[in-house]
Order: structure tokens, then sequence, then C-alpha cells
């Protein structure tokens, strides 16, 4: 028998209502028992003192990588910086190599998973085949092997014939459909924010329109057919508009947004700084009040990072050839908590959009300390303080516009199905 006793740290589960200072019992991998001053002569005994005691972390939008580029991260290395940061769940994107619309790569990935992996993986199929976003991919084979979501990520389904046809496959399978918002044509060829940066840098600019518009088509389309559609990586001020719209409507659309969009601004490309190229572009001061007065109000219902790491030489490069995306597993918790800190949101509704909201999303059991609920358990010190370093990045990638940051509170013990599989 495996015993765990977590002792006297603020327990915070949104799922319950609690937020308290209580001890915590997990045994042969499943929760038993929140409680008071509690006992045990053969339970290994964790002193969470001045410490957050929460559910497992979950984080609904990752690229992985594997298979076909590992070079920059495998579903080993990607588990190894989930947990680091925190994270006892994942789920990873279909931008592979090859591509995950089939169930033959669903499976080969789930396998791989369950072999190498020390968080819970959750694997995301392509709406489309090889994200050409003209043929469905094989949804209902990919459901059967165990996908929770459909994404193209990476790419907006343009056409809009092919979305209703994927909306109405993925609510048959009770699937949602990830939506990367950036319309086809005026996002083509662009690599930042369209604003002051870029005209500075002469580059060329991304405008809000592309992200609102594909927002906007999206809700309509989802409201007319009754499915559910999830916003990936909000950016701008006129999505959250559109969402904040689409839900007093009724329609079934939930959304997320990632540290690096409520947490620095377009600026932060001056100089031509790779580590900042990211897709959807950072925007400016405005969209990120945005973000995050829709955090606060629920218009966006979970933090997810798109945790997209590249190597070296693909960021080392001159800023329109460089790659998009940032390494986010890792810093998420201390940018996320500054949220709570500065008065955006309370600390309960924040765990909340990083534990049973993204789980409600992609329906998943986790997310919560219930009785009977598998353990997964993330002990945070929100008063840690640090300096980001990518060289002590668990992932392979070590693209983050935030190296040298100093940062307050990190996960300091990850814990899945009862096995401590981190511990700072």
């Amino acid at each position: 028998m495996s015993e765990l006793l977590i002792k006297g740290g603020r327990v915070i589960d949104p799922s319950n209502g609690i937020n308290g200072i209580f001890d915590l019992l997990l045994i042969d991998g499943l929760v038993v028992q929140v409680a008071e001053d509690m006992k045990s002569e053969t339970a290994t005994v964790i002193d969470a003192t001045g410490k957050w005691v929460t559910p497992g972390l979950i984080d609904i939008h990752t690229h992985l990588r594997e298979p076909g580029y590992e070079y920059k991260e495998t579903i080993a290395t990607g588990s190894m910086a989930a947990v680091a940061g925190g994270f006892t769940s994942i789920a990873c994107m279909a931008n592979t190599n090859p591509v995950n619309d089939n169930a033959e790569v669903t499976r080969l990935i789930i396998e791989t998973a369950k072999r190498e992996a020390v968080a819970n993986i959750y694997v995301i199929g392509a709406v489309t085949k090889g994200l050409n976003g003209k043929q469905l991919a094989d949804i209902g084979d990919m459901k059967e092997a165990g996908i929770v979501a459909l994404s193209d990520d990476g790419k907006c389904v343009g056409a809009l014939s092919v979305m209703r046809s994927a909306m109405e496959y993925a609510g048959m399978f009770g699937l949602p459909i990830i939506e990367h918002a950036e319309d086809p044509g005026l996002s083509l060829g662009t690599v930042m924010n369209e604003g002051f940066t870029s005209l500075k840098l002469g580059l060329p600019g991304n405008p809000t329109a592309s992200e609102e518009v594909i927002v906007s088509r999206d809700a309509v389309l989802a409201g007319y057919l009754d499915v559910h559609i999830h916003i990936a990586h909000v950016s701008s001020k006129g999505a959250v508009r559109a969402i904040r719209e689409a839900k007093e409507r009724g329609v079934r659309i939930t959304a997320e947004a990632a540290p690096h969009h409520f947490s620095i601004t377009d600026e932060t490309c001056d100089n031509f700084n790779t580590m900042a190229k990211v897709a959807p572009p950072l925007r400016t001061d405005e969209d990120v009040a945005a973000i995050r007065e829709g955090l606060a109000d629920g218009t966006i219902d979970c933090i997810a990072t798109d945790h997209a790491p590249h190597a070296v030489n693909e960021k080392e490069l001159e800023f329109e050839l460089a790659a998009f995306g940032i390494s986010g597993l890792e810093t998420a918790v201390p940018l996320s908590l500054a949220l709570a800190r500065e008065g955006v949101m309370s600390e309960e509704k924040l765990i909340e959009t990083m534990t049973c909201a993204p789980a409600g999303i992609i329906g998943i059991d986790r997310g919560t300390l219930s009785e009977g609920a598998v353990a997964d358990v993330t002990i945070i010190d929100p008063n840690s303080e640090w300096t980001v370093d990518p060289e002590n990045f668990a992932s392979k990638g070590r693209n983050t516009p935030f190296a040298g940051w100093r940062v307050k509170g990190r996960a300091v013990m990850t814990i899945v199905k009862g096995k401590i599989v981190y511990e700072c």
C-alpha cells in the first residue's frame, strides 16, 4: 500500500469549493480525504506549511513534437517539462510528422506516452488530413483510438464549408474543436502584430481583425449547429469581446489564454527578438488588459501554455525566417500567479482556470481532489522567488522571452497517480 499524507498546506480545490488549511491523504493512487489534523502511522508525511495544495494542474494546449520532430521535443522530455512546471496532465496537438490525422498515429502517441511519460498525456487529433484544411481527418477512428479533442492548431480551418462539416462530425462524437483563429488571408506572410512596433521594424504585421473575424464566424456556426467550439490562445481585445457576446447568446463556446499573451506585448519583439515571435502574435497593452479582464469575468475559461519548443537554430535566424513559438510549460505558474498578486483575479479563480476548467473543456476525469479521484496533486510555493534560466529547463526547447526574469511562485512538488514525479 502506498500512502502520502500532505499536511498543513492551504488546499485550494475549486471543484469542491475548498479553500483553507487542511491535510490531504492519498492511498494507492487515489484521494482518500481532505480534513483537518489528520494522522497516520503508515503514510509518508509531506509538510506543506506555507504552500498551496491543488489538484494537479492541466494544460490542454501543448506541442510535444513526437513523432517526427524529436530534435525539438519528445513525449518524455515534454512530460518532464510539464511536471517541472506543476502540470500533471497535458494535451498534445496534432501537428506532428506524420500528422495525427488517423488512428494509427493516435495509438502510437498513446502507447509511447504509456511507456515514457511521467505526466498524463491526452491526445488531440487533426480536424483535416495533413492539416490541409480541405478533407476531414478520420475523426471516428481517432475518437475510438482515444483522442479528446480536434484541432488543426498552427493553422486555421479557413473554408467555412469544411468547418461546418467538422463541427457536425465533432458534435456526433462529443469532441470539442480547438480553433487556431487566424484568417488565412489576413495573416498570410505576417510575422508579428500590426502596429507601431511592426512599422518601426519594417516587418509585415498581423491585424487583430485576423483573429476577430474567425472567432465571430466560428461562434455563429457553433451556435447554429449547437456544438462546442473552443478558441485557442486568445490574443486580442476584439476576440475577447466576440467570445463574451457569443456566451451571452448561449453559444457553446470556451476559450483559453496563454501566459505570454497576458504578460508581455509586441514591444518585446523590438530589436528583432525572435524569442517573442509567436502565433497569434503578442499584441498591445490594450489587448493584454482585455485578456486579463476576460479571465477575471469568465469570458476566457482557462489558461493554457501553447508550449511550442524549437531547436536553437530555428530561432537564431532573421525575424521573418525564425520559427513561431514559446516554450511555456516551465514558466506558466509564476506568470499566472502574478494575476492573483496583482488583483486581476482571486487565487481560487486562478486555480480553477488551471484545473477543473480545462478538465471540463476536454472531458477528462482530472482537476479535482474529490474522494476517490485520481491522486494528481500539485504543491505550489507562491512566495518562492527565482530567475528564469532556459538552460535549466527540462524541455529541449530553450526558446523563451522570459529568460533572466525574476519571478515569484513555482511548483515544488508534482504528484501523478499518487507518485511523486517531481520535487524541487
